[in-house]
């Protein structure tokens, strides 16, 4: 399939400067794509946009992925009401290798080039860059911006000329990668438009060249009209120290069905058969699960390995009643034993269940073993039971506590 046709299948056209989507199927160009490491990790409304670009990559396009210290050190205060608290130079150095480390396990098996945009600015001399970046770029066009129109309103907070200049910083890269590599092309997220614009005018402006920029839209969850990615809890997170393999594994699954399709087409590399397969699952026998299952195996194995995501499928799979306990393997236990309540083996049932915090009181407790509302590796259990085994305590249907 084009990649024309591949982007537009899977949901990713949004807003560009090209000409025709089809100029993407002849010439192989360069192309780049950025995220400045505010955080140690990326979310998943990163991995949607790095998912369109492995379709670029995989269509023989050059990709160059930016990670960007310097402009982390000031903050995008795009979508901000007010300004940001700017983080220490360590905090962002260790984000910054961090954004590397996942780059390299979501390419992983790809041709692509790592590029940190404080190692062009650290050498930047100001004066030179305001008489050679800043004279070409007209005070108006950054003052129509949204975010500083916003800000400057009459119920605004304020803007900052840091962060005023953050979109002349960032237009700056692109200006840098054509120069430097032969870039003609940024992709984006819909968010990082009105920045990504910039470059395209640098560009033009100083070199008289022509470059585009090329952007993805949000994600929307069908089911509710609101961005996805988020949980009760917050964000999704890509690092296993933020949101655990178990969690993000979670997520998927409990994703809704009017949207499972759509999510795998932006979130997984599956093809047209697969996705059909999923929305026919869906369609004839939704109890079933199957669409959500398949979604959450591929993304969890894209994001943190195949063996993780197989952990937390079988994890989830003792919880909710499809294997025995006795099936866990130590690393799973391990695994289960940072999702749910622990206590210590030697206790009675009562004294779990109380212990855990999962009743109030012996009296609930005992209450609930007698309405065999109470479960012990899937079977009912005896009220003074002493636990001297790795047990999985079952309270109705989503209450857990392990005993170990």
């Amino acid at each position: 399939m084009a990649l024309s046709d591949e982007l537009t299948w899977r949901g990713f056209v949004n807003q560009t400067t090209l000409p025709d989507l089809t100029i993407l199927d002849k010439q192989p160009v360069s192309f780049y794509f950025g995220v400045d490491p505010s955080s140690d990790s990326m979310t998943i409304g990163n991995l949607a946009a790095a998912m369109m670009v492995r379709h670029f990559i995989e269509a023989g396009h050059k990709a160059y992925l930016l990670v960007g210290e310097a402009t982390g050190m000031i903050g995008d205060p795009d979508g901000k009401k007010q300004e940001r608290d700017l983080k220490s130079r360590e905090e962002i150095s260790n984000n910054t290798a961090a954004i590397s480390r996942q780059y390299e396990q979501i390419f992983a098996g790809q041709s692509f080039e790592v590029v940190n945009n404080f190692d062009w600015f650290k050498t930047i001399n100001y004066i030179d860059f305001l008489r050679d970046i800043g004279k070409h770029v007209p005070l108006s066009s950054m003052l129509g911006r949204d975010f500083v129109q916003s800000r400057l309103g009459e119920d605004g907070t304020g803007i900052s000329y840091a962060e005023f200049s953050y979109s002349l910083i960032q237009g700056y890269d692109f200006l840098h990668l054509y120069r430097k590599h032969g870039v003609t092309l940024q992709l984006c997220g819909a968010d990082q438009w009105g920045n990504s614009i910039t470059g395209v005018d640098l560009i033009r402006r100083i070199e008289a060249g022509e470059a585009h920029v090329y952007s993805t839209p949000l994600v929307i969850n069908r089911s509710t009209g609101r961005k996805f990615g988020k949980s009760e809890e917050g964000a999704i997170w890509l690092d296993a120290a933020k949101t655990s393999v178990y969690a993000f594994y979670q997520f998927w699954l409990n994703v809704d069905d009017e949207g499972v399709a759509d999510y795998a087409k932006i979130y997984t590399l599956l093809g047209r058969d697969d996705i059909a397969e999923m929305e026919r699952s869906v369609a004839e026998n939704p109890r079933e699960r199957y669409a959500q299952r398949r979604l959450a195996m591929e993304v969890t194995s894209l994001v943190h390995g195949p063996e993780r995501a197989d952990r937390a499928a079988k994890v989830t799979s003792v919880l909710f009643g499809q294997n025995e306990f006795a099936s866990l393997t130590a690393d799973e236990i391990d695994d289960l034993s940072r999702e749910i309540p622990v206590v210590e083996l030697g206790s009675t049932v009562v004294g779990a269940l109380v212990q855990s915090a999962v009743v109030a009181s012996n009296s609930e407790a005992l209450r609930l073993i007698a309405g065999r509302s109470i479960t012990l590796n899937g079977q009912k259990i005896d009220v003074d039971q002493v636990i001297d085994a790795p047990t999985l305590i079952k309270k109705g249907k989503n209450s857990f506590i392990l005993v170990r």
